[in-house]
C-alpha cells in the first residue's frame, strides 16, 4: 500500500486549501483514510477519518465545521478540504490507512490508533 498526499502550501488565515491523498495497493474498499496533523513541538493528532465502503466520517472538534473529507473511490484519492484556516493549523498533514471489516459500527477510534500505512506528509502553513 502507498499513500502520497499533495496539495500543501502556504495561506492566510481564513483561506482555504484543499488536501489529496492518493492511494493505491488496495484490492477492495474495505479501508479507511485519515487525516492527521503534527504542530512543531506537538504530538501528532488525528483529524479526520473516513470509511471508504461507505463514507462515514468523524472529525476532531478543532476541524468540525471548518473540514471536510471526502472521497472519490473510482481515482482511489482522498480529499481534505480546509476552509476557514487559523494558524494554529499549521502543521504537516499526513494521511493514514487501515483495514476497516465491514460492518465495523465505529471509525472514530481510528484517529487515535490502527493505522498500518502512512504517506510522508504535506506542509500547510496558516499565515495571521
Amino acid at each position: 500500500v502507498q499513500l502520497v498526499e499533495s496539495g500543501g502550501g502556504l495561506v492566510q488565515a481564513g483561506g482555504s486549501l484543499r488536501l489529496s491523498c492518493a492511494a493505491s495497493g488496495f484490492t477492495g474498499d474495505d479501508y479507511a483514510i485519515g487525516w492527521f496533523r503534527q504542530a512543531p513541538g506537538k504530538e501528532r493528532e488525528g483529524v479526520s477519518v473516513i470509511a471508504i465502503s461507505d463514507g462515514r466520517t468523524h472529525y476532531v472538534d478543532s476541524v468540525k465545521g471548518r473540514f471536510t473529507t471526502s472521497s472519490d473511490n473510482a481515482k482511489n484519492t482522498v480529499f481534505l478540504q480546509m476552509t476557514s484556516l487559523k494558524p494554529e493549523d499549521t502543521a504537516v498533514y499526513y494521511c493514514a490507512a487501515a483495514s476497516l471489516p465491514y460492518g465495523t459500527a465505529f471509525v472514530e477510534y481510528l484517529l487515535h490508533y490502527g493505522m498500518n500505512y502512512w504517506g510522508k506528509g504535506t506542509l500547510v502553513t496558516v499565515s495571521s
